[in-house]
């Protein structure tokens, strides 16, 4: 009972801590999968992983053809020649887990690889998520891609647009695809979010130009 008590008591608390917070979503994994940047190098990890995988097959068909013709020839193999080929088909097993666990074991050459890749996008959008926050007065930004289980999300709670503008921003780059293709996106929330960057390209464009008249007069 007393168990019970201090669980809803904590609810309560944490309940209305969020009630005086101003809470915003963003979809981290979206967002870093729609930066060129960070494609076109997991792109590039990608082919370096297919090299190695064929590398290891070339290698493991090398390794049964061995194997096979050593156990046809066992019985005309005598002495040191025995154990020579009992040694080659061995040490060759040897490679190919040791060179499996190298690169694709728990701390292998792709794990590494992958959080090298992914570091300084996460710090990016960490940044980002920051700048973000604080323009719009967050106090709580929770991430739904970090096993967070969002069941209803209203479209005003959901920053991940504008912490993937911003970005692309920074970038330099611009935003063109239909943000339709997020899932929880309506057809209506996309076409008045690209009407939105639309008018925001329109309206820095239209001050850009009146900047530079200025200047020639």
């Amino acid at each position: 009972m007393k168990h019970i008590k201090l669980f809803a008591l904590t609810f309560i608390i944490f309940c209305g801590t969020l009630n005086a917070q101003k809470i915003g979503v963003v979809d981290t994994d979206y967002i870093l999968s729609k930066l060129p940047q960070y494609k076109d190098a997991e792109a590039r990890l990608n082919a370096q992983i297919q090299n190695w995988q064929t590398e290891i097959q070339t290698l493991q068909s090398d390794f049964e053809k061995k194997k096979t013709l050593l156990e046809n020839e066992r019985v005309l193999l005598i002495g040191d020649q025995l154990k020579l080929r009992e040694k080659e088909v061995e040490d060759l097993d040897k490679k190919i887990k040791a060179m499996i666990n190298n690169r694709f074991g728990t701390l292998g050459e792709i794990n590494n690889a992958r959080s090298n890749l992914t570091k300084p996008f996460q710090d990016q959008i960490w940044n980002a998520i920051r700048t973000v926050s604080e323009k719009n007065a967050l106090g709580i930004v929770l991430d739904k891609s970090n096993n967070i289980s969002v069941i209803f999300l209203e479209k005003r709670y959901d920053y991940t647009d504008k912490v993937l503008d911003l970005l692309l921003k920074n970038a330099g780059t611009t935003k063109t695809e239909n943000v339709n293709q997020r899932p929880g996106t309506s057809q209506s929330d996309a076409r008045n979010e690209k009407l939105r960057i639309q008018k925001e390209g329109d309206r820095n464009g239209a001050q850009e130009v009146q900047q530079q008249q200025m200047r020639k007069n």
